[in-house]
């Protein structure tokens, strides 16, 4: 029998990290809730030190997610709650604050990190190898006498002396540490390295047969996997990685490429994993909306070519016999290739069915959100004349996802009304069914919408909002000289009364054909700083918060303002209790 690998996930904390990324509270609540879905073992859910928001954010994923076992019982599968990690420099006040926020999970474990390279030692930290060890037995001591699980990660592990880098995992040991996580922080090592460093440590650490041995490896020479899993072969059980391999400069290793690795190879590597491998797709796409990270079309396993084939040799040789290209199975990771084709005349079962097809089954969605998903299916299977397809599938559950994320630090999924009994077949909606989602549950609602434009003319738009607040109709008008789109984000600025800056402005197509779903992702920030009235607002910590919208529809004119309204829903809605830390106060390297 092999030796489980166990799978820690950093997404929502060394993922985050990557440029231009904030989540808030709600998106790392859901990011949450599937990664445990899916099977990982351990969520490090942030650094709960760096502000009010990043605690609250790590304090409520302990809570509602600490104790959730769906998609992890049966054969083949974890069958314990996920681990809920949260990070901590070598200081009292952050290994304390770590406790606070992760204490209310079943299972949680407390990450003590400090650096061990010479370089480190002398520029940043401007202490000695002796003080660098005193440190570690203090604070990894301290983190003992709270929490029974403790992760020690000597940063620059890489570039360390080997032998210090022995002596100091010794003292972590001794000082009660359970995990020992060698980080390769800048992506220097090759694997041959690496694997040669975890088998040093693992030969040369007193205490080294007490512990598991993690691996953290950065992908700056695109090594990340390899040296992951030169390390698993050499004695680590634990492999720190991120969905999509997001993270701080070119990433971190990718989760779905060392499951699959594992999984391809079952007598490579002397480890297996407990991972729901079919929902490695779907859980690739909610944290590319959520993050506004873009996969690359040829990324491994997920990417969107990652089962195309262009060549007619290759065609020829798939149409035979898939084996003949096809190493994994499409459908193992969450890919469909069945025959179900939903159209205007899909029901409610077959709608679900594919949904579940595709790894949103389960409470993956509320009632509520089905209900909108089922209403915005209907409506596109009316305009398509090709049928609506997966891509379209999976973007329409992106866009219920985003109007239904709040920014309150509350689920904001609406209320929605008692709709007629229908037959869980009937392809017919309810006369009311675009109007079962409480308007009231999002501040402002796309009423009607009018833009004029072309080649040597000015575009303008004329745009009403209902403004559940005020309870009215809205109605204005403006011009831009850079197209509909300018002119469409003025005119809802004006109505609103709000200075927002766009920071990112994406927009895709879904499937084919001219007929095609439209997908559209904003992030945005206001340009009017929140007032210094409290210990962690915003501008203590030197950052403005940034929200996300997301939206479909075959018309990307109005799509694009659906998820301008999205993320300005949020932006008014947000606590500031909330606010996260600058991307620089809460960006820790290991």
């Amino acid at each position: 029998m092999t030796d489980k690998l166990i799978i820690f996930d950093t997404t929502l904390r060394d993922g985050e990290q990557s440029p231009g990324v904030t989540l808030n509270t709600d998106e790392k609540v859901e990011i949450a809730r599937q990664l445990a879905r899916l099977g990982v073992d351990v969520i490090e859910a942030g650094f709960p030190v760096a502000s009010p928001g990043d605690f609250n954010a790590v304090q409520r994923i302990a809570r509602e997610v600490g104790s959730s076992m769906e998609g992890r019982t049966g054969e083949g599968r974890v069958n314990e709650p996920v681990i809920i990690c949260g990070l901590a420099r070598s200081v009292e006040k952050d290994i304390r604050t770590a406790f606070d926020a992760i204490k209310d999970a079943p299972r949680h474990r407390i990450h003590v990190f400090l650096a061990t390279s010479d370089i480190h030692l002398e520029f940043k930290l401007k202490i000695s190898r002796e003080q660098c060890k005193e440190r570690i037995r203090e604070m990894v001591g301290l983190a003992k006498s709270l929490c029974a699980d403790i992760e020690f990660s000597p940063e620059d592990a890489g570039r360390s002396d080997r032998e210090f880098l022995a002596e100091a995992l010794s003292v972590a040991v001794a000082a009660g540490a359970t995990t020992l996580n060698i980080p390769d922080t800048v992506g220097y090592n090759t694997p041959l390295e690496y694997g040669s460093l975890i088998k040093y440590l693992r030969e040369h650490t007193q205490g080294a047969e007490q512990v598991v041995w993690s691996t953290h490896c950065h992908n700056d020479l695109g090594l990340a996997t390899a040296n992951s899993l030169a390390g698993v072969t050499n004695g680590a059980r634990q492999v720190e990685v991120a969905v999509n391999g997001i993270g701080e400069r070119a990433g971190n290793t990718a989760l779905e490429e060392i499951v699959m690795n594992v999984h391809t190879h079952p007598h490579a590597y002397p480890v297996h994993h407990t991972i729901n491998t079919r929902l490695l797709f779907s859980t690739s796409r909610m944290v590319e909306d959520l993050s506004g990270m873009a996969v690359q079309a040829n990324k491994a396993i997920v990417g969107r070519n990652a089962f195309l084939h262009e060549s007619g040799i290759h065609q020829d040789g798939v149409l035979k016999n898939k084996q003949t290209y096809e190493i994994i199975r499409p459908e193992d990771v969450g890919v469909t290739t069945g025959n179900l084709a939903l159209g205007k005349h899909s029901g409610r079962h077959a709608f679900k069915t594919k949904l579940e097809e595709l790894g949103y089954g389960g409470s993956a969605l509320s009632d509520a959100q089905f209900q909108q998903a089922f209403v915005k299916f209907k409506d596109l299977a009316d305009s398509k004349k090709a049928g609506v397809t997966d891509g379209d599938m999976h973007a329409l559950v992106a866009d219920v996802r985003s109007s239904t994320l709040g920014g309150n630090g509350t689920s904001a999924t609406p209320e929605v009304s008692a709709a007629p009994v229908t037959s869980p077949t009937s392809t017919e909606l309810p006369e009311d069914a675009h109007d079962l989602v409480d308007p009231a549950t999002q501040r402002f609602a796309l009423r009607h919408m009018q833009v004029f434009t072309g080649v040597g003319i000015t575009p303008t738009a004329t745009v009403t909002l209902y403004d559940a607040q005020r309870g009215e109709d809205l109605t204005d008008a403006a011009l831009a000289k850079n197209g509909p789109i300018e002119a469409i984000y003025s005119v809802i600025q004006r109505i609103t009364g709000l200075d927002i800056e766009l920071l990112n402005f994406n927009v895709s197509a879904t499937s084919e054909g001219q007929d095609t779903l439209g997908k559209v992702a904003v992030r945005i920030a206001s340009r009017t700083p929140s007032p210094p009235d409290a210990e962690g607002s915003l501008t203590a910590y030197g950052a403005q918060p940034k929200f996300t919208g997301l939206a479909t529809d075959v018309d990307i004119i109005t799509a694009s303002a659906n998820a301008y309204i999205s993320a300005l829903n949020r932006m008014v809605s947000h606590d500031s209790a909330d606010t996260r830390a600058s991307h620089k106060d809460r960006s820790v390297n290991i």
